[in-house]
């Protein structure tokens, strides 16, 4: 049974989702921001390099836990420019009960690039 508005794709249209595994190299506050958020740098590997991002994670984390934590970003959105910065990847994560993101991590860690399936 499907959810409520749930709409169906194919396997090859996910496919097409390109979800990444990588590693937080740099985080700082992004004080320019609209809504409360960080400036994120994520490595994806040799292929990939390091992208940025911005993410409104505030509630849950701090740039210095956020250091080093292996993280899903889905890389193939486009670029977009927030308050002068240009957020690169989507960092993936759920909302909570009171809709603060909890980011998707990995356990245990793969290398950096590797794509989900």
């Amino acid at each position: 049974m499907l959810l409520k508005n749930l709409k169906e794709i194919s396997y090859a249209e996910f496919d097409q989702v390109d979800l990444r595994s990588g590693t937080i190299v740099k985080a700082e506050l992004f004080a320019r921001a609209k809504n409360p958020s960080y400036k994120v740098w994520v490595d994806f590997g040799d292929e990939l390099g390091v992208k940025q991002t911005s993410a409104q994670i505030t509630v849950h984390y701090t740039p210095e836990n956020l250091l080093n934590k292996q993280v899903v970003g889905c890389i193939n959105l486009g670029s977009k420019n927030i308050a002068g910065f240009m957020s690169e990847f989507l960092l993936v994560g759920f909302p909570d009960d009171n809709n603060a993101i909890c980011l998707m991590t990995i356990d245990p860690k793969v290398p950096n690039g590797k794509k989900m399936f």
